[in-house]
């Protein structure tokens, strides 16, 4: 009888254990599932979706309707080192004062580790900021004159760029011919400290951060004139948040042809991109500095307000 209830005891007990276990692993089960975020099916949540890189200026199609005798723009993607643009982005016109970077170059980098002379640092300055012409034929003098060019286009590289040869101006600085692809390398020169030298680089860039004044008859001088428009006015701030943008506008309405001579050159340590222009002088130099910005604001990848395209990802079940 003793064994009897014995074993009834030990039945009850085991029934008993196993009514508590069943609700208590059904719990640990339940509790893994509702952990994965499912409802009892198991489904993985899509990963979120990778930020886009931040905008650039990058190879695309340009249009224009531009009207003139010469229109041509080059992209560097600094980089790699690509250089995409217009069909005729080797052939050339004069540069102008866009050249006024490369004699401040010349300049610093044959310095070598000494200090710059405060009138030199003024003539940089003003030749840079103000477009001076007296502060650059200084410091064209300075550096050897018609031998500065020779050097330019050996230091840089540049294949389409050749001395001026406009009668009456022959030995002219402004009236040295440069193409597109030869101004987007004279930009990638300075900007990779080939041009001015290891010790100077960031200062000339940041001078060339610097230009002032606009396309506004007030700003604009018989010797000198104020050159921050163009490129740069065609840039978002999402580029301009990301740091300086160097700059050397050159532009002269010219009595030989009767045109306006307008070029634009903007680097950065991503591109190097240059406009350059010729049009009949009615239009004015406005017209000259909104085609350079125009350029670049077609340019910008990806375009402002472009919708986020979002990879669809399978939900899987567990």
């Amino acid at each position: 009888m003793r064994s009897r209830v014995t074993l009834v005891l030990a039945v009850v007990a085991v029934l008993l254990g196993g009514g508590l276990l069943v609700p208590a692993a059904y719990a640990r089960l339940a509790g893994d599932d509702a952990a994965s975020g499912g409802s009892g099916g198991g489904s993985v949540a899509a990963p979120a979706p990778t930020p886009p890189p931040p905008p650039t200026l990058a190879a695309g199609p340009v249009s224009v309707n531009f009207k003139g005798e010469f229109f041509s723009w080059a992209l560097m993607d600094r980089e790699t080192g690509e250089i995409s643009g217009a069909k005729n982005m080797t052939s050339t016109s004069s540069t102008e004062s866009m050249i006024k970077s490369w004699f401040a170059a010349d300049y610093l980098r044959q310095l070598g580790d000494k200090p710059v002379p405060a009138e030199r640092k003024k003539q940089i300055s003003a030749a840079i900021r103000n477009s001076d012409d007296d502060a650059a034929n200084a410091l064209y003098s300075a550096v050897g004159r018609a031998e500065t060019i020779k050097r330019m286009t050996s230091i840089c590289e540049l294949t389409d760029t050749k001395p001026g040869n406009v009668p009456g101006y022959v030995g002219w600085w402004s009236f040295t011919r440069m193409s597109p692809r030869d101004a987007v390398r004279l930009g990638d020169c300075i900007g990779d400290g080939t041009a001015a030298g290891p010790k100077w680089t960031n200062y000339l860039l940041d001078e060339m951060s610097k230009v002032k004044g606009t396309t506004a008859a007030k700003d604009q001088k018989a010797r000198s004139g104020g050159g921050r428009w163009g490129i740069i006015d065609g840039l978002p701030q999402s580029i301009l948040s990301q740091g300086p943008v160097s700059i050397k506008n050159g532009w002269t309405p010219l009595n030989y042809d009767g045109n306006w001579h307008v070029n634009c050159l903007a680097v950065t340590d991503k591109w190097s991109l240059a406009v350059m222009l010729r049009y009949p002088q009615k239009s004015g130099l406005d017209y000259g500095a909104q085609t350079c910005a125009s350029v670049a604001s077609q340019l910008v990848t990806p375009q402002p307000g472009a919708a986020l395209k979002v990879p669809q990802q399978p939900v899987g079940k567990l």
